[in-house]
């Protein structure tokens, strides 16, 4: 099962002020970034009806004039992997609860990341009567099942790579979109962590079958430029390990073999030249933490001696 909380969350607390650049442009403008704060986990207990209401990410943020002679402000972002009745009034209740208790101007903001239904979410909740609307609160939607990924091309923004995986894909394009979210990912060139980050959370919602993934790697190699596939390479081999981690902890061995066994022998081709039966058999005997350790070695092999050598270390050779 895909915790999709806690992807979502880790990837848009790291990136947030990129988030709010990405779809609130003219707020972002008006903000001091390098002031945000997140608050503690809020969580509200209902009294009457028992409920227990958990808000997902609250940021004290700085203006950089005051607004309505407020310094600050908060942003609230609910994340919502899934279609709930009533989402606007309980949305209302937290940003009740948050104006009341820091008292200061809250913005809400809703990310609905479910891939159906596809019709569009409200943007507010209503108190009426047939005479009187007594009040409308309004908030921020970003559905992603609404947004077409090609829109997003090109916007040099990590949020956005990360954001095109969940995006409104079809079927026939799904190749396509993994490579535009890889080609804009290997332009951005954030720190390994965050690299790491990016990429695990693409690879966990553009998964693909074995055909598709090999579709996916002949065409890499021919649309990224000789100077970013270096870093491409080092990318997909970081995806690579993260489904082999996930396969030990799941005891999935078809996931090793079909994984980073399938990427090494191929990039090894490309680096060393053809692989020997002999070789080709070495490596697909190596266990899963032999397999680790050559996909990062192989960065480094300029010939086949290079292979040689690393196949002959004792701690590397392959057990009865």
């Amino acid at each position: 099962m895909i915790d999709h909380d806690r992807l979502f969350k880790e990837l848009l607390t790291t990136f947030f002020p990129e988030f709010l650049e990405l779809f609130f442009p003219a707020l972002f403008a008006g903000l001091r970034t390098e002031e945000i704060v997140f608050l503690d986990k809020e969580v509200f207990h209902e009294i009457r009806e028992g409920e227990r209401l958990e808000a997902d990410i609250v940021a004290r943020i700085r203006f950089r004039q005051p607004t309505n002679d407020a310094a600050f402000f908060l942003v609230l972002l609910e994340l919502q992997s899934y279609d709930q009745a009533d989402f606007g009034k309980r949305l209302f209740r937290y940003f009740v609860r948050f104006h009341e208790k820091y008292d200061l101007p809250v913005y809400p903001i809703v990310l609905f990341s479910y891939d159906a239904p596809y019709r569009p979410e409200p943007d507010s909740f209503l108190v009426g009567f047939p005479d009187l609307e007594v009040l409308r609160f309004r908030y921020r939607v970003i559905q992603l099942n609404r947004l077409h990924w090609r829109d997003f091309i090109g916007r040099a923004n990590p949020v956005a790579s990360a954001l095109m995986a969940k995006m409104n894909i079809a079927p026939e394009d799904r190749i396509q979109a993994k490579i535009e979210c890889f080609r804009l990912l290997v332009t951005l060139r954030p720190d390994p962590a965050r690299t790491k980050l990016i990429s695990g959370f693409i690879d966990t919602y553009l998964r693909f079958e074995p055909v598709e993934e090999r579709a996916f790697q002949e065409e890499i190699e021919k649309v990224l430029p000789p100077e970013e596939r270096q870093v491409a390479l080092e990318i997909i081999t970081g995806w690579m390990q993260q489904g082999i981690e996930q396969g030990i902890e799941q005891g999935i061995e078809q996931g090793r073999e079909q994984g980073m066994e399938r990427v090494i022998l191929r990039q090894l081709s490309r680096r060393v030249g053809k692989l020997t039966e002999s070789q080709e058999a070495q490596i697909r005997d190596l266990p899963p933490d032999a397999l680790e350790a050559l996909a990062d070695a192989l960065l480094d092999f300029s010939t086949g001696t290079d292979l040689e050598n690393w196949l002959r270390e004792p701690k590397f050779t392959p057990g009865p």
